[in-house]
Formats: structure tokens, C-alpha cells, sequence
């Protein structure tokens, strides 16, 4: 099993290039299941979770082609032969259940596994399945997996109980091929919601509103191929402004979305960071001191979830107490105990943690329990005395690209354990 390995106290500098957003790119791949003609996309990273999104559709009778290098994935669902996700490959990716709508208004059949992935607390689909419900599916459970079925589904209006990302997305991937309008109430706002909806519109959807909390769908009877460029990971460039933070470096983010990130770099300027924007990147700088800064995570436009872990760790470097609350997931302070044991002062207190800095960080050896709690973990290694080690980085490696790569472009002291990396790729790999 791989393993990362940080020689701590080096400052970053330089620049570093996002790649496509993973969160942006799983959906996009489902939706290749809903016409039988080609679908390409662009700027896709190459990550665990796309790859087992592309072996998930190859098993349904998807014909892929494109190199993960090349960040490019063409995909033809001509005749879907085996309209169901099977345990093995939905077990390590919960957004595998995003082939459920799209299957279902293709085929008018779909038995999906119930999912798997980061151990970051409860994420029924229920609120998939009640939409799908009221389209006109028919749905049961029987051995672990969800059988749904509809000749054609209907068009009606739903509205979500709470704002789910991939509830919008399975349910508006379904509606666009029901049979007349379906209005979609209380809708996650995410960028990569509404990437979804510009590839569909591309495909020939008929959508309004997508990225705001009403989306209104006129279904249509088929849809055709359509290329795509994928979004730029906010989550990625995020991680990467707050190592820069953390070491007390100066780093330019390239190839992103800052507008996807002011939650975040407002925090950040509150807390004495110098941050320069442009329309596709981040300058960012420590100033004299770091301040700590409280923040509540939120559904977009507000704190991101995914970022909560990472800023934690940055926070163990500020001057102050820090009280970080965690309002999407009910388990995602697993981080917090690896963190305390390289010298972190951070107190739980239910879905709050207090974070008191600075605290002087040693290296030390961690085990990674989900994507953004490794991220957290390399940042913190970022900023320790001496040698960390991080183990079960397969976690990191459903989320970031050749992480360690990037990170050595910009002065990091960072290698890989557990296997070898060809010395062509050695170099840049993504830094300008």
C-alpha cells in the first residue's frame, strides 16, 4: 500500500496548474448513458474515482476510448447491456449512484448498489429515490442493491428535502428525457451542478435554472453526443492556496475558477493572507502573522465541506482559536485525532472543533481515513519539523492527480512509497 513521505518546513513557491474537477467529471460520465451517440470530454483528471467510473460504464457496454494522461475520455453507450452497478465497483465510490437516473430514463430499468467510499458519515441516496419516485419509477430493494423500473418516466415537481449535490444531478439526468416539464425545487447551487446541465443542454436538454434553487426540465425524447471541457477543481486549487499558507510561501494557483472559491479566500483574507485574483488564478501569500478565523461549512456559495479539513490544518498554525463547524457531514472530524498527534491543540466538541494555534507540528507517522482528511494530513506534514509518513493514500489518490508531483514542483520535500514513478514523469507534471 502506498505511502506518502513529507520532509516538513520547506516554503512553497512557484506556480502549480488545477486540474479538471473530479466532482464535476463523474456526473458527466453518467450522463454518456442517456443517448447512443459519442460524448468527449475534455480536462478530465486522471484519478482513482475516474477510473472506476470508467470501468462501472465499460461493465454496462460503454465503449470508452482516450488516455487518463492526455485528461481526455470519448464514451459511446450504442446499447446498454447490463443496466446495473455492482457491488465491488460502487463500494469504493459513492457518486456511483449517479448512473441510476440516467440508466433508468435510457433503459427504463436500473438495479444500482446501495454505496460505498469515504467513511465521512451518512449519505443515504433516499433523496434520489424519492425523486425518481415521483417521475413515475417503481423501486424496490432486494440483496443490497435498488431496482427501479418505468416504461417512460413523467415529468411532475419535487422538491428535496435538504440540498443534495448528487440528488440534483441523478434527478436532472433522469427528467431530461421524461415525458413533459419537470420543475426541481430546493437544488444544490454547486459549480459542478451546473457543469452537469451545460453538457446536457450540449446533448440537446432543455434545462433552466441550473445554479439556482429551481431548476425546470422540458424533457425530450432522445439525446446526441456533444463534447465538453470539464470545470477547474476548486477543491484541488483550494488545497493547494492553504499549503502555500501553511509553509509561509507564495504560490500562484493557475487553470481555475476564483469565483468558485470566495468563501474560502474571504476566510483567508480575514486571517492575513495576501490573495490575488485574475479570471483563472489565485496569487496567494502569507502576511506577517496568520489570524485564526472561525468558519461553518455550508452548501455553495458557503464554506465548502471538502475544504473544512484542510483549513483545520492550516488553523493549527494561527494565532487564536479557531472554532471550525462541520453542518453537511455528521462524522468528518476523523482528521482531528492524526492531527493532535503531530502536536495539534484541537478540542471536539459534537460538530465543532476548536482549534488553538500555533502549535509547533512534528512529523509522525498517520493513517489517512478519507480524500480531504489526507489532504489535511499532507498540509500538516507541510509545516512539521522533520519527517511525516502518511499511510492508506489510496484515499488521496481518488481525489488529487500526481498530488506529490505538483507539490515537488514547488519546493516541497515530498517522495511516494509503494510504487515506482516513472522518471519521465518526474518533472512538472502539471507545474508551469
Amino acid at each position: 500500500m502506498d505511502k506518502l513521505v513529507i520532509r516538513g518546513e520547506q516554503k512553497l513557491h512557484g506556480t502549480i496548474r488545477a486540474g479538471g474537477a473530479k466532482n464535476a467529471a463523474l456526473p458527466t460520465m453518467a450522463a454518456s448513458l442517456l443517448t447512443a451517440e459519442e460524448v468527449t470530454l475534455r480536462n478530465v483528471p486522471d484519478v482513482r474515482d475516474i477510473q472506476t467510473t470508467r470501468k462501472l460504464l465499460e461493465a454496462m457496454g460503454v465503449e470508452t476510448e482516450g488516455s487518463g494522461g492526455h485528461h481526455r475520455i470519448a464514451m459511446q453507450a450504442r446499447h446498454v447491456t447490463h443496466a446495473q452497478a455492482d457491488y465491488e465497483l460502487v463500494k469504493t465510490m459513492r457518486a456511483s449512484t449517479l448512473v441510476l437516473g440516467p440508466l433508468l430514463a435510457r433503459t427504463g430499468k436500473a438495479t444500482v448498489s446501495l454505496p460505498g467510499g469515504c467513511a465521512i458519515g451518512a449519505r443515504p441516496i433516499d433523496l434520489h429515490l424519492k425523486g425518481l419516485e415521483r417521475l413515475g419509477a417503481n423501486l424496490r430493494q432486494e440483496h443490497g442493491y435498488v431496482i427501479a423500473e418505468a416504461e417512460r418516466l413523467q415529468g411532475n415537481t419535487y422538491s428535496f428535502d435538504r440540498i443534495t449535490v448528487t440528488g440534483t444531478e441523478d434527478v436532472l439526468m433522469a427528467a431530461v428525457l421524461a415525458r413533459g416539464e419537470t420543475v426541481l425545487r430546493n437544488c444544490a447551487l454547486e459549480p459542478e451542478v451546473v457543469d452537469l446541465a451545460a453538457l446536457l443542454v450540449k446533448m440537446g436538454a432543455k434545462i433552466e435554472g441550473a445554479g439556482t434553487p429551481v431548476i425546470r426540465v422540458q424533457g425530450v425524447d432522445q439525446l446526441g453526443g456533444a463534447t465538453h471541457t470539464i470545470i477547474a477543481d476548486r477543491i484541488e486549487a483550494g488545497t493547494y492556496v492553504m499549503a502555500a499558507l501553511i509553509t509561509g510561501g507564495e504560490i500562484e494557483v493557475t487553470h481555475c475558477q476564483p469565483e468558485h472559491l470566495e468563501a474560502l479566500l474571504e476566510r483567508l483574507e480575514e486571517a492575513g493572507a495576501k490573495i490575488r485574483r485574475s479570471a483563472s488564478s489565485i496569487g496567494v501569500a502569507r502576511g506577517e502573522r496568520l489570524r485564526a478565523v472561525d468558519i461553518s461549512t455550508a452548501e455553495f456559495p458557503g464554506f465548502a465541506t471538502d475544504l473544512q479539513a484542510q483549513y483545520m490544518a492550516l488553523m493549527t498554525q494561527a494565532e487564536g482559536t479557531a472554532v471550525i463547524t462541520e453542518t453537511i457531514f455528521e462524522n468528518r472530524f476523523m482528521h482531528a485525532l492524526e492531527l493532535s498527534r503531530m502536536g495539534a491543540n484541537i478540542r471536539i466538541e459534537g460538530n465543532r472543533a476548536v482549534v488553538r494555534g500555533p502549535a509547533p507540528l512534528t512529523g509522525a507517522a498517520v493513517l489517512a481515513s478519507d480524500l480531504r482528511a489526507s489532504a489535511s494530513l499532507v498540509l500538516a506534514g507541510l509545516a512539521a519539523e522533520g519527517e511525516t509518513i502518511i499511510d492508506r493514500i489510496y484515499h488521496l489518490d481518488r481525489g488529487y492527480e500526481k498530488l506529490e508531483e505538483k507539490l515537488r514542483g514547488a519546493g516541497a520535500a515530498v517522495r511516494r512509497l509503494g510504487r515506482l514513478i516513472p522518471v519521465a514523469n518526474q518533472h512538472s507534471a502539471g507545474i508551469a
